[in-house]
């Protein structure tokens, strides 16, 4: 939680002025914080004044999957379920207001940032459900969980590019004038490369070719199979899809930057292909939007977010991708953002309101 300046707790900034909520649902999990709407603007990441944080499951539409099986085929079947993901949006967000001490009817704004959000139908389908929540006058904004991610490094202000390589990869852009562009985030099947899934999808995938014949020898075998527990190569195949989920798979990325890290040529080289697979991705959008100027030297902030960009020292995802980026836009301007997500998308819903309330009051 942030830090609050002249002695104030953050209910001293709530009273009758209602909360803000803010909820960054991604693929391995969905947070909700909540804001005074009266809060002053933050001078620091220190003093966003949260009043409550709430965690909860996956709130991503094409990742939520229950798992059936069909036994008179023996076919085993995945669905999406959109239900699971909007119960648990609901969920988290109640959960937020009553470790606030609140309720529903003091929601005055709320920002939904959520990875899935691709295509305006996905943003009507998903307003039309949140309106039905909240009573009274709230605003509602639903957007992508990459707009929340860029906004906690620009502390709400929407300009710049954010690189989020965590479960998924996916750069997003916005110029100062509104217009926006993105590239990758379309999942795991459509190239989400260089992404923990990626990673670590390759990583089994080498253990496999290896295994076969297909492809080098490994470390990455002996060292995957002591993760796991597992004897044999071949019982990778079970554990892989015994539950496919994409977190899980991911979650395997630790043991493919240490066997870069102790030499073996093929995780190397899976790391160097990510690499350049992210470096790519925001080099794409910032092309796109021109967000280095006119002669490709201007300064823009390039917010960097997710786990596969954090805390490998000596192999150095993160430090990497920015060499790749500056050689092609030097004006690159690399930001690790002091705020989480939920608290970005929590300003940005702050921000619209402070708009509204201006303009009614004809400031």
């Amino acid at each position: 939680m942030g830090g609050y300046e002249n002695g104030d707790s953050p209910a001293a900034f709530a009273g009758e002025d209602g909360v803000i909520l803010g909820v960054d649902g991604g693929t391995t999990n969905t947070v909700c914080v909540c804001l005074p709407a009266a809060m002053p603007p933050p001078e620091s990441p220190a003093a966003v004044p949260v009043l409550a944080r709430a965690v909860n499951g996956c709130s991503n539409r094409n990742s939520v999957g229950e798992f059936f099986a069909q036994r008179h085929t023996e076919v085993f079947d995945f669905y999406l379920s959109e239900s699971t993901a909007l119960e648990t949006l609901e969920l988290v967000m109640t959960q937020a207001l009553a470790m606030a001490n609140t309720d529903r009817s003091a929601v005055r704004a709320v920002c939904l940032a959520v990875s899935g959000v691709n295509h305006p139908s996905d943003q009507q389908r998903m307003l039309e459900w949140i309106r039905d929540l909240f009573p009274g006058n709230a605003k509602f904004y639903v957007e992508n969980d990459a707009v929340a991610a860029l906004a906690s490094g620009t502390m709400g202000k929407l300009h710049g590019c954010v690189l989020i390589a965590g479960t998924g990869s996916i750069a997003y852009g916005v110029t100062e004038d509104g217009k926006v562009a993105r590239a990758a985030g379309a999942g795991p099947v459509l190239g989400d490369w260089g992404s923990g899934y990626g990673i670590a999808a390759q990583a089994l995938t080498a253990v496999i070719k290896a295994h076969d014949g297909r492809g080098p020898q490994t470390s990455l075998t002996g060292d995957i199979l002591e993760k796991l527990e597992l004897s044999s190569p071949d019982e990778i195949i079970g554990w892989t899809y015994a539950d496919p989920s994409w977190a899980r798979i991911a979650a395997l990325v630790p043991v493919v930057v240490s066997s870069a890290e102790d030499g073996d040529e093929v995780a190397n080289k899976i790391l160097h292909d990510s690499v350049q697979e992210l470096a790519d991705t925001v080099i794409a959008v910032v092309r796109r939007l021109r967000l280095c100027g006119e002669d490709g030297n201007d300064k823009f902030p390039l917010v960097l977010v997710g786990g596969v960009l954090e805390g490998n020292k000596k192999w150095d995802i993160s430090g990497k991708v920015i060499k790749c980026i500056s050689k092609v836009f030097p004006g690159a301007d690399p930001i690790w953002p002091e705020v989480e997500p939920a608290i970005g998308a929590a300003l940005l819903a702050w921000s619209h309101h402070r708009k509204g309330l201006k303009l009614e009051n004809g400031s």
